[in-house]
Formats: C-alpha cells, structure tokens, sequence
C-alpha cells in the first residue's frame, strides 16, 4: 500500500495547493483499489453488481440454424439465375418444434421466425413478399440471394467463447443475456460499504426547528442518492457535532465498518474546527485546493482501522459487517456548499468508487452541443456549469445554463439534467460554440 506522499512523488508537478481537475483524478487512480470479496447471487439479485469471473458459454447461440423471419424456407441454390422463382410449400416449421420431413427440388417450408432451419434449406423469403396460391407461393425476380434472412448457428456466442468479461456492470442486458445461457447464478463482486456524515455545529437534520444561522442539512441526501445509484451499501451516521470526541468516535466506528468514507464540511483552508484535524490523527490524508468552481477543497486519503464494530452513531441496518480492509478506509472530504459536494462526487468520488467496485467500464463519454448563450470564464480551472440540454429544430443538442450558478444554489442544480464541463486551458465560450456536457441521466 502506498502512502499519500508516494503517490504524489509519482505525479510529475503535483502541487496541493494548485491541483487541476486532471491531476485529481490520475492521483485517486492511484490511491483506491479494487475490492476482492465475492458473492454468487441469483440472477434477479446480481442485477447492478459487478461480475468477479468472465462468464463463459456453455453453448452455441443460437443452437441451431434458424429462420430471422416468418416466411417460406427454401435452398438458396433454387434461385438460379435471379428469375421468378415458383414452390411449392410442402409443410410447416414452427419455432421450438424442428420440421422432419424433406424437401425434393421446387418445394419449400412455411416456417416462422426462430425456427430450425429444415434439412438443405438455407434461405428465408418474407411472408409479404410472396404470392400464395392454393399450397404454392411464387418468389418476385431478383429479392433474394442465398443465405437471406438465416440466422446461423453460434452467430451470437460461440461454445466455450467468452460471453460476459470480469469488471462488466451486470445491467438488464446483461442479465437477458446470462439468463439465454442457461446460468441461473452469477459471481459478483460485493458492494461496497461507504460511510457518509455532515460535519458543522450548524446543520441541522431533519426534525429540528430552525433557529438562526443554521441550515437544514441537504448534503447527506443527496450523497445518499448518489451512493444508491452506485449499487453501494450506505451507512448514514448523520450530523456530527465539532467536537473532537464526536468526530473521532465517527471516524474510527466509519473506518472500522465501511471500505469509503465521505464527509462533507471542514475541510477549507483556514476552517476553523476540529475535522481536519483529526482527519490528520487518525489518518494518511492530503488536503487539497483544486482549481476548479464549484468545489476548490477537498480532502482525500485514507482513515485507519483502529477499532471493530459498529458504533451507536451509525443508523445503516445494512452495515452489521466489518470492513474486511485492514488498511482502513479511503476518505473523501468533500466541500460544505450543497452543489459543489455534488459536482466534486460526480467528477471525482463516483470514478474512484467504480473503481473500488471493480468495475473496468470506461466512463461515459461527454457529449458536444451548442451553447445557447456566452459563457464567461478564466483559463487556469475547470469548471461545472449547471445546464439543460435538450434538442434543436436541426436535430442537434444544444445547452442552456440553469439559473443561479452559486455553489449553494441547490434548485439549479435540481433543474438541470447536465453539467457544462468547461476545461482547465478554455476561455470564454461564445454563444453558438459547442462545449461538453457531462449528462446526469442514470447518474444522479
């Protein structure tokens, strides 16, 4: 395991005071590694989960030759020189129930779509392209050619080929495609446990009255919401107090159940409390200042296992189990304002725990559309615009930024379905220039 200083040795210009949005990401590559703890589940069950093995084919499909259409099987030979082509039909091949008889030179079978090709046939003419009189059909000149409308044997998947790869997602896709298998269970990775608290004598959780200079705490949800997405076990320990017992009862019980540790709050330069502190105790941590809006602190690294169990502060019925990570848990401190928590997960915290996950899938790629008005902006930090994209009258995507885009502006973010990604070395962007859009749906 290597420590927060020998991961930024190995990151050429690694400052913590100006790190861009790239440097971010290539040092948590570095830092999370992926779990190892299997479970094989029914395929109902394994749906969001991770896959620990590549799944392999235990046959061909599909098993057999078989026809892509209701129509009329016929051997591709009979279509000779291209002319009308007349047949008659001699029986009827209906899917699930292989046809036994044998065709002789001018006949044909009435088959339906994904039945077994009948003995010598390998062509398919649609049901709609044929004339049919009494128990002939006639073939219009120059429609086919040999092999149409056949789905060959193995096309699909082949025997002993790989048909799911380890670090797969295991989406309804995947679960359709399992299930055709014959596999009724699936090795998949655990998921992960992650802690999340509040930080702040002046968050309140729900139920409490107001009272003045304090707020209402939005962080926790929407981190919850997030981490739900994932497929994560969540561990909601709530608000915790800046008092130094608190905060390292949260930590050392967070580290002692969860393998990913998130907080919000505390973690400014210059904050006056005692989070980054003990962040400093009881851990291997690096607080940083990242240029990028919204969000410039966080903090990352990793909390020890200093303690097993659970402890009172935690709320999650789903955490009775301990964290089988003996070098404690990776901590992610993220910012107090309610977009930049939001904004910092989604370009940093979300990767790094797919990553924890085992999941080997490439991000999704960030789209282009045109803005709909100029954008005001300073080459040296990324930035995360709020925004609706929706389509233009040319079929085009085209963007328009939501509202107020201050970092504790939640409704904004709550009326966009993306985020306007404009990078470290860009400028002003002009209105009708294409800029990239990271989009929410499935995310968040």
């Amino acid at each position: 395991m290597k420590s927060i200083a020998q991961i930024a040795a190995e990151l050429q210009g690694y400052d913590p005071q100006a790190l861009s949005a790239t440097d971010v990401s290539r040092f948590l590559q570095l830092l999370v590694a992926p779990v190892s703890d299997r479970q094989a589940l029914p395929l109902f069950e394994a749906l969001g989960r991770v896959l620990a093995d590549d799944v392999v084919s235990p046959f061909d499909v599909p098993p057999h030759d078989n026809s892509a259409m209701d129509g009329y099987a016929l051997a591709g030979a009979s279509l000779g020189s291209g002319g009308e082509l007349q047949l008659k039909v001699v029986g009827t091949a209906l899917a699930g129930k292989a046809w036994q008889g044998k065709v002789q030179a001018g006949q044909c079978v009435k088959i339906m779509t994904g039945a077994v090709m009948p003995a010598g046939l390998d062509t398919v003419v649609p049901q709609e392209f044929v004339s049919v009189l009494g128990d002939s059909i006639t073939v219009p000149a120059k429609l086919l050619k040999p092999g149409d409308n056949r789905r060959l044997r193995g096309e699909d998947l082949m025997q002993g080929r790989s048909a799911l790869s380890k670090g797969e997602l295991f989406t309804p896709a995947r679960l359709g495609l399992a299930a055709s298998l014959g596999i009724k269970t699936i090795s998949t990775l655990r998921p992960l446990r992650v802690a999340y608290f509040s930080t702040g004598d002046e968050i309140l959780s729900l139920g409490e009255p107001p009272r003045e200079g304090a707020v209402y705490d939005s962080n926790r949800y929407t981190v919850f919401g997030m981490l739900r997405r994932l497929g994560c076990e969540v561990i909601d320990m709530g608000v915790v107090r800046d008092d130094p017992a608190l905060l390292e009862a949260a930590f050392t019980s967070a580290a002692a159940q969860a393998d990913a540790i998130i907080t919000s709050g505390g973690v400014s330069v210059g904050e006056a409390d005692f989070t980054k502190g003990m962040m400093k105790k009881l851990g291997d941590v690096a607080f940083w200042r990242v240029a990028m809006r919204p969000g410039r602190p966080m903090a990352v690294g990793r909390i020890l296992q200093t303690k097993t169990g659970a402890s009172p502060l935690s709320t999650s019925a789903s955490s009775s189990q301990n964290n089988s990570n003996p070098n404690g848990a990776i901590l992610f401190g993220l910012p107090g304002n309610p977009v930049a928590v939001m904004v910092t997960f989604l370009a940093f915290v979300r990767p790094a725990l797919l990553q924890m996950m085992g999941c080997t899938a490439a991000p999704p790629p960030l789209l282009r559309a045109r803005s709909l008005e100029a954008i005001c902006k300073k080459p040296g930090r990324t930035e995360y615009q709020r925004g609706t994209v929706s389509t233009a009258a040319d079929g085009s995507l085209q963007v328009k930024i939501t509202g107020n885009q201050g970092s504790g502006v939640l409704s904004s973010m709550a009326e966009a379905n993306g985020l306007i990604v404009l990078h470290h070395g860009q400028g002003h962007v002009a209105a009708g220039e294409d800029v990239d859009v990271m989009m929410f749906d499935g995310v968040i």
